[in-house]
């Protein structure tokens, strides 16, 4: 199997030839450390080396172009005293929700990452917008001011999620019409949860989330790819609502986090979605050996397997994750 074949075919929950491999996403200051320990010259030599499946190839941060240099999201502006203000952190009226400078489609231009696509071999292609509509609306009130207007403005709220779910959902149309066949997979992104539970009440989370979430995840399909959710944290007690709303693929699996161990998801939803991640990243990986990463590898692999992507449980690989860990992690995934 090819890797794009190998990933497709995990995903629909069939046997493949093995389960699949992808490092993550390493942190800018990590790269010059494994190029230089494993003596490559760039990240796609290295992931060649490693047997990396997946290439995940977002246009989020290189399509939007604002004649004047503004960025797509308004987030807030400091005040005269230089204090940082969340761009609705006082707004109580759906008027002035309008009435904000939102982002013009118009300026969108996916150039540079449909290149990334065709460049991108037989490795599975992960795409589309990040998607991360409850972080930009959070980063638009303030998280805590977020979760209270929840509660005292609900219509404000779901008029700022409104404005950019909408953005979203129409930006993705457009990219996924130029890219075609050469996306495999819908991969967003909202985290969820803390290390222990819900940022927010599986009330809230079906009221103001979930009917979005629902949108875009039948978007992807509805264009012929599988979805991918990125969540991390303690998201256990929604992830019944992620089957129901079609996810094929869970990613990271924050091994630490209250539930999201691989024994207890495999207990609870084993079958019914892929997994992607589960290396723990918070412990394992940065104070483990290489025969500790193996043998944990081979632990998830016997509990989550065989719809498994082996990974880290967090994409964005510190430079304190010893490269050698990362050696062992992708041997014992292709075993």
């Amino acid at each position: 199997m090819t890797s794009r074949e190998r990933v497709r075919t995990i995903f629909a929950g069939q046997a493949a030839d093995r389960c699949g491999f992808w490092m993550g996403n390493p942190h800018g200051e990590t790269w010059p450390l494994y190029l230089a320990h494993f003596g490559m010259a760039d990240a796609a030599a290295l992931r060649r080396l490693l047997g990396d499946d997946l290439n995940w190839i977002c246009p989020e941060w290189s399509c939007y172009h604002h004649p004047d240099g503004a960025p797509m999201w308004t987030m807030g502006a400091h005040d005269a005293d230089g204090r940082w203000r969340p761009a609705f952190a006082d707004c109580e009226d759906v008027d002035t929700v309008e009435a904000h400078p939102w982002p013009n489609l118009d300026y969108l231009d996916f150039s540079s990452t449909l290149a990334e696509l065709d460049a991108a071999g037989e490795t599975y292609r992960a795409s589309g917008m990040w998607t991360c509509f409850f972080h930009v609306v959070a980063d638009m009130f303030g998280m805590e001011n977020y979760f209270v207007k929840m509660y005292t403005h609900p219509e404000v709220v779901e008029a700022v999620t409104r404005k950019v779910c909408e953005f979203y959902l129409e930006a993705n149309t457009r990219y996924f019409a130029l890219a075609g066949e050469r996306v495999d997979a819908f991969f967003f992104g909202n985290d969820f949860g803390t290390q222990l539970d819900l940022l927010v009440s599986p009330a809230s989370f079906d009221q103001f989330i979930m009917p979005w979430f629902r949108r875009f995840t039948d978007l992807g399909h509805a264009h012929g790819y599988q979805v991918m959710l990125h969540s991390c944290g303690a998201i256990h007690k929604v992830i019944e609502r992620l089957i129901d709303a079609g996810v094929d693929a869970l990613h990271p699996l924050q091994a630490r986090a209250a539930d999201m161990d691989a024994a207890t998801l495999a207990r609870d939803f084993k079958g019914r979605i892929a997994f992607l991640g589960g290396i723990d990243t918070q412990e394992l990986l940065v104070h483990g050996t290489p025969e500790d990463i193996r043998a944990d590898v081979a632990r998830v692999k016997a509990l989550l397997g065989p719809a498994l992507v082996i990974s880290p449980s967090h994409e964005a690989l510190l430079p304190n994750v010893p490269a050698e860990n990362v050696r062992a992690m992708a041997e014992a995934a292709r075993e």
